[in-house]
């Protein structure tokens, strides 16, 4: 049995058939059906029904297909090991992050990651969370910045910093220059403009909301933090999102709420026993670095 028949196999898997597997691995489907067969003789099981329109898994296919992506991953992984440079004279870094980070983060860490190892290939990707823990799982990314907690027992979850969301709005809305905090009993006669509810952010609203027995006035819903960001700079409208994005060059300005404003755990994630590689881990230095560096400042401005 070599690696091609486990390549083959989850080709046909993952197209549902013969003919669409063999137009993806651009072989003929005589050839690919031989390879197939082969791999059921070699293991003495049928690994697909064959019988209905489409080709299925028998239950045999369905466990050896789950332990042949496994092993896949574990090559791949072990074939990024062997290429790893410790120096960090090259190599690359598969990162992700959820929309909200992507909003206020994503730039700063770039920019001291890429001054510090200019030699490092970066991709970065916008992912739901959904898709940030299959992508691990997957091993088609190599560390992402989300939120806690994770629902995979095979994902490694390490806090990072703690993130607090406020109510903001743009400038030409009639609270912009406001300076007293807003009670809850304000922030129910806001205007409101929210991320969907498929948005890990808006559980997060919903949440404070349902504490401070708010019911609010959801005038618009996006699915895009940007429209979202571009709709409170034109409307008159507040929206609430993590507090570092309400920046003077976006003219959107934070309104303090009084008491605690709500917060949520990010954390740096990566797969459970898996080969981390260097610019992995010199990336998750670099962020644990500039969390503790926040987090030192934020108290000296409390003492």
């Amino acid at each position: 049995m070599l690696l091609r028949h486990l390549r083959y196999l989850l080709a046909v898997a993952d197209h549902g058939g013969f003919t669409r597997a063999a137009e993806v691995l651009h072989v003929s489907q005589p050839t690919l059906s031989q390879q197939i067969r082969q791999l059921e003789e070699t293991l003495g099981v049928n690994l697909f029904d064959r019988t209905s329109r489409t080709v299925k898994p028998t239950d045999a296919g369905l466990a050896y297909i789950e332990s042949a992506r496994r092993v896949l991953v574990e090559l791949e992984a072990g074939k990024r090991a062997l290429h790893d440079v410790k120096d960090l004279s090259r190599g690359s870094l598969r990162l992700a992050m959820t929309p909200t980070f992507m909003a206020y983060l994503v730039g700063p860490l770039v920019r001291d990651y890429v001054a510090k190892f200019p030699n490092i290939h970066l991709q970065i990707f916008e992912l739901s969370m959904d898709d940030i823990e299959a992508g691990l799982l997957d091993d088609s990314l190599d560390i992402a910045i989300a939120f806690t907690p994770v629902r995979s027992p095979d994902i490694e979850c390490v806090p990072a910093f703690v993130e607090t969301l406020g109510v903001m709005v743009g400038l030409g809305h009639p609270l912009y220059e406001r300076q007293n905090p807003l009670s809850p009993k304000e922030v129910a006669q806001l205007d409101f403009a929210l991320l969907t509810p498929d948005f890990i952010t808006r559980s997060s609203i919903d949440g404070y909301f349902r504490q401070q027995n708010i019911t609010p006035k959801v005038a618009i819903e996006v699915n895009s933090v940007s429209t979202l960001l571009e709709v409170i700079r034109h409307a008159p409208m507040a929206t609430i999102l993590p507090e570092p994005i309400a920046t003077a060059e976006r003219a959107l300005r934070k309104i303090p709420l009084l008491g605690e404003a709500p917060n949520r755990g990010a954390a740096l994630l990566r797969r459970k026993n898996n080969y981390h590689s260097a610019a992995s881990v010199a990336f998750m230095e670099l962020v644990m670095g500039a969390a503790a560096v926040e987090s030192a400042n934020s108290q000296s401005s409390t003492d």
